[in-house]
């Protein structure tokens, strides 16, 4: 028993001591522990948790600091809306809003709270007694993801708060960032590994926090500065969005040091210079600053739009510009044999990347730019993002300048490039015989925002497409393990796992089937009204062009171009050999015949996506009970089926006192009727 006891205390003192030398250095930036001191004691914190695993507690240095933790996301629902914010781009904008907060609040603001507008991934990190419990993504506001171990995986996070007096519960709001340092380190890595270099540290950090895997998220050296109090429960009360900063900060959260509290618009005004001025002096991205109304009270007195809080704006730094030589102009064809010019640079540092590529969109935008071949150029980096040409340097035009025509026949396979009437953009007739469109068409068909296929990229792609072991989408399915082997960089594991993601892939729904085609104006979301509406592939290929016009949002053009498509010889082959090949080209059903007709009267709207039925299935399997299925929320509504990361409509559901069910729910529903939602 005094062996237990002892060791107990001693995993206790190893805690604390390591929690403390955490707060002090993440925190407070004071390092007075040398590096090999502070290893032994997480060395032997996780021997004796490793031996006696009673010992082991949910909130252990070793859980954050070297312990991966499996995770699968799930979705959260926000206890308050994740707002975005608005924008200003100039000192008149900036005081044009000041005078509205004065209307409002009947007074002149008594001061606001100016802070670095930090480029990263919104967060939301919840402490319960002070121990981390979860953390999340933004989202879409109003429901995010669950990544509380990469969270926890994030050094300057602390898993654990100070003070004497901690709230019950509190969740904070803050920006995780990818460090410009950590950024640099991180190509560096790739580049002796011969892998792509990363593009943003933005878009790395985002990615870094969805890692499956939370030992990749800490091996990217990410850190936080925390903004707001999102939700607040016992603990001390504070008339100023500073003080409760300040406090953050005594609790051991990271907050940005350069926040300053400025007594009007006309100081507010000189931090934003300030802060342009060493825009480039930190380790980290910076696209703005925020200026918020520092009293509590005006800040709720203000209010919010639907989906901006009136007591915040962003003042929005212009997007770094600079010049250099244009090349060349040339090509790439599409996935539906969109034409779209691209201009070819002399390497440019813009934006904190090296730029050697930017659209040009169409040959009508080049024109009305007057760019040609040759001359000096201005680039930017719209949205600090998007490379793009904002146009020439007529003084420092060459004499050997040269203007740009699209050229009429397409450099990939030879074929006609043509305006189609009415249209902005060129095409090439050449069809999937066209290597570009194919290529794209491929690309797109596995991606994300069509079957999902994890692991069959561009690189996939092209070594499949240089093996000859695809032709078109239907091939994909018909790939085996000896076409895998054959390809460079492919093992059996790697082969293996592919094969699997492909026959995930066929039972996906209708609606993201619909959309993988390549259809010329049918992305995502008009795929997901026509599923809605018809409950296989061949359906939708049979119906008339007024079948397809009659479904709300769907246009004659729209329509047009899916009977064009329908009436293809070659996509009839290609649906016939997705079927032949399992894909599921039709809706599952829910129903059975001679149902009665239960819920008659009952209007369902459907919000998110759902994991195990299509939204055509359901709609049928209510219809077919005498329900309706409704595209938008309104009074009239019966019930809200909310599937995962759903939108605005489950907000509005909440507000009008709607019932909501998630799939679960939709089998009593259907079984049972509607008193199993009343």
């Amino acid at each position: 028993m005094d062996d237990d006891a002892g060791r107990a205390r001693r995993a206790r003192e190893l805690r604390e001591k390591i929690d403390y030398y955490n707060h002090r250095y993440h925190a407070l930036g004071v390092s007075d522990i040398s590096d090999a001191a502070y290893d032994a004691l997480i060395r032997g914190l996780l021997a004796l948790e490793q031996e006696f695993p009673e010992l082991l507690t949910s909130n252990s240095p070793t859980q954050h600091v070297g312990s991966p933790i499996a995770s699968e996301f799930s979705s959260v629902v926000h206890r308050g809306r994740m707002f975005s914010l608005d924008n200003v781009a100039d000192a008149d904008a900036l005081q044009s809003w000041g005078e509205r907060i004065t209307r409002i609040v009947g007074r002149p603001p008594g001061g606001y709270s100016c802070e670095l507008k930090v480029d990263g991934l919104a967060v939301s990190i919840t402490y319960q007694d002070g121990i981390l419990v979860q953390g999340t993504t933004r989202g879409d506001g109003i429901t995010g993801e669950d990544v509380t171990p990469n969270v926890m995986a994030v050094e300057e996070i602390p898993v654990k708060l100070y003070g004497a007096a901690l709230p019950a519960l509190i969740e904070v709001r803050g920006e995780i960032y990818m460090p410009l340092s950590a950024f640099a380190d991180l190509n560096t890595r790739q580049a002796e590994l011969g892998e792509q270099p990363y593009v943003n540290a933005r878009n790395t950090a985002a990615g870094s926090i969805r890692q499956k895997d939370p030992s990749v998220t800490r091996s990217r050296n990410l850190s936080v500065w925390v903004y707001q109090v999102g939700y607040l429960m016992g603990g001390p009360s504070f008339s100023q969005h500073s003080e409760q900063m300040d406090w953050l900060a005594e609790l051991g959260m990271r907050v940005n040091p350069e926040n300053r509290r400025v007594s009007d618009l006309i100081a507010a005004r000189s931090y934003v210079g300030d802060a342009l001025t060493d825009r480039y002096e930190h380790d980290y991205e910076i696209d703005g600053v925020v200026i918020k109304v520092d009293d509590l009270a005006e800040q709720r007195t203000s209010g919010s739009t639907s989906k901006s809080p009136r007591w915040a704006i962003a003042y929005k730094f212009p997007p770094e510009e600079t010049s250099t030589r244009l090349l060349d102009i040339e090509i790439s064809v599409g996935r539906t044999g969109a034409v779209t010019p691209y201009a070819v640079l002399a390497p440019i540092f813009v934006g904190g990347v090296t730029v050697t590529h930017a659209t040009l969109h169409n040959e009508r935008e080049i024109r009305r730019k007057d760019l040609r071949v040759g001359d000096m150029v201005i680039v930017r980096r719209a949205g600090d993002v998007i490379p793009e040409v904002v146009g020439p340097l007529p003084p420092k035009r060459p004499k050997s300048a040269t203007e740009w025509r699209m050229p009429e026949c397409c450099p990939y396979c030879g074929s006609s490039i043509v305006l189609p009437e009415a249209e902005a953009k060129h095409r090439c007739v050449g069809g999937y015989a066209c290597p570009s469109r194919l290529r794209e068409h491929l690309f797109y068909f596995a991606s994300r925002s069509g079957m999902d296929i994890e692991g069959l990229g561009y690189k996939t792609v092209d070594l499949l497409l240089e093996k000859g072991a695809i032709s078109d989408p239907a091939d994909i399915f018909y790939l085996t393990v000896d076409d895998l082997l054959d390809l460079e960089r492919f093992g059996a594991t790697s082969a293996r796992k592919l094969l699997d993601a492909i026959d995930l892939a066929r039972n996906q729904s209708l609606d993201r089937l619909l959309a993988a085609l390549g259809i010329r104006m049918v992305g995502e979301t008009v795929a997901s009204m026509i599923a809605d509406s018809f409950h296989s592939l061949g359906e939708i290929m049979r119906a008339s062009e007024d079948d397809l016009s009659s479904i709300e949002g769907i246009g004659p053009e729209i329509a047009r171009s899916i009977v064009e498509w329908s009436g293809e010889r070659s996509n009839v082959l290609l649906v016939e050999k997705l079927t032949a090949a399992g894909v599921r080209t039709a809706s599952p059903e829910l129903k059975s015949p001679d149902l009665p007709a239960t819920l008659t009267g009952l209007t369902l709207v459907i919000t998110g996506s759902l994991r195990d039925h299509s939204r055509a299935a359901v709609a049928a399997a209510v219809e077919a009970r005498g329900g309706k299925v409704r595209g938008s929320v309104s009074r009239k509504t019966s019930v809200v089926l909310a599937g995962d990361s759903p939108g605005v409509k489950l907000r509005k559901a909440r507000e009008l006192g709607i019932p909501v069910i998630d799939e679960g729910g939709l089998g009593a529903l259907l079984s049972e009727g509607p008193a199993v939602i009343r």
